[in-house]
Parts: C-alpha cells; structure tokens; sequence
C-alpha cells in the first residue's frame, strides 16, 4: 500500500492478461497512446493499472467502472531508437475502478480505490497454505521431471497466505477469465480452498506423466512422444 499512497487517479492498460501482486510482467510498448503514457508515469511514479480484458468477448477495451485490476510498477525499461520500448513490470496492489477522468489523455485514466483480502482466522490459513504449497511443489518437480529440468526449486513452504495465493494462481495454467475471479477474491481461504481443489485433481496426472517420462528414458525411448489423455 505504500507505494500508491496518495495515488488517487492511476493510468489504465487494457490487456489480455491477468496480473496478480508480487509477479512480474513483462510487455512490449508499441502503441503511440502507450508510449506516451510510459513517458509520463516515468516522471512521476512509475505505476499504471493493468485491467484484464478478453479479446474475444469485448466489444470495446474500456473496463466498466467496478472492474478490478492490478497496479503495475515499472522496474526496468530497454528503449529502442523507433520509441518502442520492453518493459518489465511488477504488480504491486489490487485496485477498483470507480470512474474515469476526462482530461484529454490519449490514453485511459481512472479515479481507483485500492483493497487488500479481508483478515481471516490465521490458524486456519496456515493448514490450507501448507497443503497448497505443497501440491504445488510436486507438480513443479513433476514439470521438471517431464522436461528434463535438474535445477533447484526455491522453498515456498513459508510464504505469507496472500502472497502465496497470488503466486500460485499466476502460474497455473487455467483460463483468464478464472484467475481474474481469484484476483478479485477478497478472501485468501476462498482462494487457497479453489486452488487446493484444482491442485488436488491436477497432481496425479502430472506425476503420473513424469514417471512415464523417467521410465521410457530408462528403456531407450526418450524421442518418444507419450500422449496422456
């Protein structure tokens, strides 16, 4: 919260994707409202809102008012000679639309209210946090198992509920529509309890997948391809 405090009207970026706080985001800025709007916020704060949007179903990129979103902060920046720009961005705090603001921008500005999950039982979290760290520890070193990866993976077994919550929802492979669900969740047991459920199904085909993988290596058939229904 301290970094948006004071911050009460906030760039708006229409994408198709869903940005949770504490992850990065990478993005190529080519657009000409775009590049303006990094010019700007290079002078004063660095932060814009990244509001999901899906291209398929929109018939326009303006998020209504209400829609919730995740504000971006720009931690590096590579200018190319033609203004465009790679930035990598880092999501910082939760926000709410409440209206926009005309001032002639050519890009998008809203009026925002930012918002943390709700303060919930921290006994109870802490059960829920360890199953889910841990499911989602056996299907990454089940992933590196399936494609051949022998590095290290960083301990999240002691990572605060909330944070955890937002880390694992960002890299499961689920639909956009459904991470914006869990963005918008204000309760961390609420998103902990969906994303245990979704782990608890997706485990075992995924070890299961990395045991074939390990045995056909055994037997001579890595090249190989198995396909698992």
């Amino acid at each position: 919260m301290d970094k948006v405090r004071g911050v009460t009207e906030l760039p708006v970026f229409p994408l198709p994707v869903v940005l949770f706080p504490g992850v990065p985001l990478p993005l190529h800025i080519f657009e000409p409202r775009y590049r303006r709007m990094l010019k700007d916020i290079r002078v004063t704060n660095n932060l814009f809102g990244v509001a999901y949007f899906d291209p398929m179903g929109a018939t326009d990129a303006v998020p209504p008012a209400g829609h919730v979103g995740c504000v971006a902060e720009v931690t590096e920046t590579q200018e190319f000679p033609d203004g465009r720009s790679n930035i990598l961005t880092l999501g910082v705090v939760r926000y709410r639309i409440e209206s926009y603001v005309e001032r002639g921008d050519q890009y998008l500005v809203a009026k925002i209210d930012y918002f943390e999950d709700n303060e919930e039982d921290e006994a109870a979290l802490a059960g829920l946090t360890k199953e889910v760290a841990e499911t989602f520890t056996r299907i990454a070193q089940a992933v590196r198992t399936i494609n051949d990866e022998r590095t290290s993976l960083p301990d999240i077994s002691n990572t605060e509920p909330q944070r955890l919550s937002f880390l694992v929802a960002a890299a499961m492979e689920i639909e956009a529509d459904v991470k914006q669900e869990m963005l918008e969740l204000r309760s961390t047991f609420e998103r902990l309890e969906r994303l245990r459920t979704m782990l608890s199904v997706a485990v075992k085909g995924y070890e299961e997948r990395a045991r074939i993988h390990e045995l056909a290596k055994g037997n001579g058939h890595a090249g190989r391809k198995i396909e698992i229904e």
